[in-house]
């Protein structure tokens, strides 16, 4: 009798033709689906490899839900990393990131002008005597004297987006101290003496001279500024209007351009990388590796197919021409048993892999250890005998 492992080609794709355990579990599927759909009593017009491709279509999509809820727990880890490559993946169990909510919370820190993953540049305007209104798209130009609307970060002539506006040259005043009251004499090592009694000196932490930097450098372009402006389209209107004091002076202006979201300022290889459920490395499921449980799902699910397999095949003839009369054949409803019990055992498993993605678990373990201390609590403890919390 021809097994599974002496047949040529007994599988349509022959993923798992080499496997032994699949071997095994391929000719036990012939004597199991033929006597659950009555062969004892009427032949089953199935194959084996009919049968055989049917259990291979099972534990393919067996497979591709697993897979489907593994990356539901963690497709926000393989974001942006290699794709095909890295096929076997879906045996390992990952380590958590955090790169997914820092790469969304890139585009706020590029608006407020604290990092990002694209670039601003700064230009400036000539001031004109008794003019207040200036095109940024005619006039505002880099240290070359070229405009920035044709800087080659403006890969796309988009519009420009102004950032900052200084009335001087753009510097920090990180360098003005108070070196009197309240510095940091820690960078001194106490190479001093105090002697007299009323002085008092100040050991102060880092983080206040840090502090004390950002309210000079804020004092420095805003109270000494007489400066203000007004943008309406292309045009920044300046107030008051610049008289002949300020000629040869200049607007210093900080501007960005709409960004490309596929071409940041650095080199990024991982926009390449896995973008979605379709490019997640995960491969196919190795069969001598699934449990008890995923080989049941599989058989109860490849007898399933050839249930409405048989159905579409005796469908064909709906009456056969016997001695005496014809013999009705029941296809229809054979299709119909099968096509039930796949969405049955499909639905089963969904619901059951719902509850046990990761963030499920964290759900789950959070109810137990809530539940746990509410019985901890109606325990009698006898006085120094156990330590509860809670």
């Amino acid at each position: 009798m021809a097994t599974f492992a002496n047949t040529t080609n007994p599988t349509p794709f022959g993923f798992f033709d080499t496997d032994t355990n699949f071997q095994t579990e391929a000719d036990a599927m012939i004597t199991f689906v033929k006597r659950k759909l009555g062969d004892d009593i009427l032949s089953v017009e199935l194959t084996k490899k009919q049968i055989w491709a049917c259990f291979e279509e099972s534990f393919l999509q067996y497979g591709s839900i697993i897979n489907e809820y593994q990356a539901k727990s963690q497709l926000t880890d393989f974001l942006g990393t290699a794709t095909g490559s890295m096929s076997g993946s879906e045996q390992l169990y990952p380590r958590e990131t955090l790169e997914f909510l820092n790469r969304q919370a890139e585009p706020y820190a590029f608006e407020a002008g604290i990092g990002g993953a694209y670039e601003s540049v700064s230009g400036s305007i000539q001031l004109v005597n008794s003019q207040q209104d200036y095109d940024i798209y005619d006039n505002l130009q880099d240290g070359s004297g070229n405009l920035l609307f044709s800087s080659s970060l403006n890969r796309n002539n988009t519009r420009m987006k102004i950032q900052e506006v200084f009335h001087m040259n753009p510097t920090a005043a990180y360098r003005f101290f108070d070196t009197t009251s309240a510095i940091n004499y820690l960078n001194n090592e106490f190479s001093f003496e105090s002697f007299t009694p009323e002085t008092i000196f100040y050991v102060l932490p880092v983080f206040e001279d840090i502090l004390r930097a950002g309210q000079m450098n804020v004092s420095h372009r805003v109270r000494r500024s007489n400066y203000s402006y007004k943008i309406t389209g292309t045009k920044i209107r300046i107030f008051p209007m610049p008289t002949g004091n300020q000629i040869n002076k200049k607007l210093w202006i900080r501007v960005s351009f709409a960004p490309d979201p596929l071409k940041p300022a650095f080199k990024d290889d991982s926009i390449y990388g896995v973008s979605n459920l379709s490019n997640v490395p995960f491969g196919r499921l190795d069969f001598s590796k699934v449990n008890s449980v995923g080989r049941q799902w599989s058989r109860q699910y490849a007898l399933a197919l050839a249930t409405e397999l048989l159905g579409l095949v005796r469908s064909k003839f709906n009456t056969v021409p016997i001695p005496q009369g014809d013999l009705t054949l029941n296809g229809t409803s054979l299709v119909t048993q099968g096509r039930e019990d796949k969405s049955k055992l499909l639905d089963q498993i969904r619901t059951m892999l719902e509850s046990m993605t990761y963030d499920k678990f964290i759900e789950i373990n959070a109810n137990k250890a809530e539940n746990i201390q509410k019985q901890l609590k109606t325990i009698p403890v006898p006085n120094g005998g156990a330590i509860t919390m809670g």
